[in-house]
């Protein structure tokens, strides 16, 4: 790499972000970071799971400053890559430009996006973040923002099954959908300390690091990205008239004094599910049976 390690980056690219705006607008944000100094070296992804693969052979070929190009999904992808052989060298940086997409986990930080993001970038501005491992039946992944099941993974599977096309539209949709079959059920699951697995019902469980999902959905209030916790939130059976009077409180984090909601900050999570479940993992859908989530303190800077 270059004299100045911190000055020189891979862009790992997903084209296909935002309906192709991240490949349209990265000329001008790239011409940004090299008029002050900072070496910038582009791949593009070609399919789901590329980010992945390169940003581990090129931290096996000792880069530690990574760019994420794209939304939630390419960052998730480039996380995955890093770990878990960066957990065993020196923490690696990870910034961002939410080209035509969104990023929930950089609303922790600013609303202005690619400005604040560049901004960052040119500033050196980084800081410890702590990164979430989740041990599931077929191995183990990681994530930098959060994993929910129920009501909101449900939203997200079928908006990704079936209306990944539609744009916002597809998302309304989705929602309509599942407030019509709305299912409230239990996930087992037993934070650090406990001797029982809570398996009462629930409309929805997310397990935090950061504050925001969705964009602009405040689902942890409480978060903090290097504390060392896992932000636990629980909303019980509320049901149909109770969601949708409430839906305000998901955007600006009141819905945790709702009656029926619960939060924790913990260090570990294990789960007691008798077979795989949907759940929505830093914007992207898989089908789990998740076993256990732990805490990597301090394991990523973050360029934010």
């Amino acid at each position: 790499m270059g004299q100045d390690r911190f000055t020189e980056y891979i862009a790992i690219v997903n084209p296909a972000a935002g309906g192709g705006r991240s490949r349209k607008l990265l000329p001008a944000a790239l011409e940004s970071l090299r008029a002050a100094g900072i070496t910038v070296n582009v791949v593009e992804t070609a399919s789901p799971g590329d980010a992945t693969q390169i940003a581990r052979h090129a931290h096996q070929n000792g880069n530690r400053n990574f760019i994420a190009v794209g939304g939630d999904g390419t960052s998730y992808e480039i996380v995955n890559g890093l770990f878990p052989q960066a957990f065993e060298s020196d923490p690696p940086k990870l910034a961002f430009l939410p080209l035509g997409t969104g990023n929930s986990f950089l609303r922790d930080f600013s609303h202005k996006g690619v400005e604040h993001a560049l901004a960052a970038i040119i500033a050196r501005r980084s800081r410890a973040c702590d990164v979430l491992r989740l041990r599931h039946s077929g191995g183990v992944l990681h994530y930098i923002n959060l994993l929910s099941m129920g009501f909101s993974a449900d939203v997200a599977t079928l908006r990704a099954r079936r209306f990944s096309s539609w744009g916002e539209l597809g998302y309304f949709g989705s929602i309509f959908f599942t407030l019509a079959r709305f299912r409230r059920r239990p996930f087992p699951v037993s934070v650090e300390g406990e001797s029982e697995f809570d398996r009462r019902p629930c409309l929805f469980l997310t397990f935090s690091n950061s504050k925001f999902t969705g964009g602009t959905m405040m689902i942890a209030p409480q978060a903090d990205i290097n504390d060392g916790l896992i932000e636990y939130v629980r909303w019980g059976p509320i049901g149909r008239v109770g969601l949708i009077r409430n839906l305000p409180g998901l955007y600006d984090g009141t819905h945790i004094q709702h009656p029926l909601a619960e939060r924790k900050a913990t260090r570990r999570v294990e789960f007691d599910l008798d077979a795989p479940v949907d759940v929505m993992i830093d914007g992207e859908v898989l089908t789990l049976q998740c076993q256990e989530i732990d805490v990597l303190p301090g394991a990523l800077n973050v360029i934010a």
